[in-house]
């Protein structure tokens, strides 16, 4: 059966934890790590507090050497810009043996629109 990238998403959403922009910012407080599946230029522009970023394509290639990977247990929370790519970065990090994992339903986007703090690059360049 061909699926198409809709689906792809809606089947690992059900796969998975999701969580609010409320959620997400209890776990930001209690120290859970941040992962940003998005792609580098995404996460310069405006990223969570504390995120790490390693972009979806990556990711699973990442897992065995990237410090905010290295406990399979710790509370990891991810997210992207809407919602697809980190709920399908979660089920593969799922698939790899990680067991606390939660993705932040609607994304940067979400949690942007919900006034929250976001962290941008500053540079001597006036970015």
């Amino acid at each position: 059966m061909t699926m198409t990238p809709q689906q792809l998403v809606a089947e690992a959403k059900s796969q998975i934890k999701e969580t609010d922009v409320a959620g997400a910012a209890q776990q930001i407080a209690a120290g859970t790590i941040v992962i940003d599946v998005r792609e580098p230029a995404e996460f310069e522009a405006g990223r969570l507090p504390g995120a790490v970023s390693i972009p979806r394509g990556v990711l699973e290639f990442k897992t065995p050497e990237h410090p905010a990977l290295a406990n399979k247990d710790a509370q990891i929370l991810l997210y992207c810009k809407t919602g697809g790519r980190s709920a399908l970065a979660t089920q593969s990090l799922q698939r790899l043996g990680y067991t606390n994992l939660v993705s932040l339903a609607g994304g940067f986007e979400a949690w942007a629109g919900n006034g929250q703090q976001v962290v941008k690059d500053t540079t001597s360049f006036g970015g």
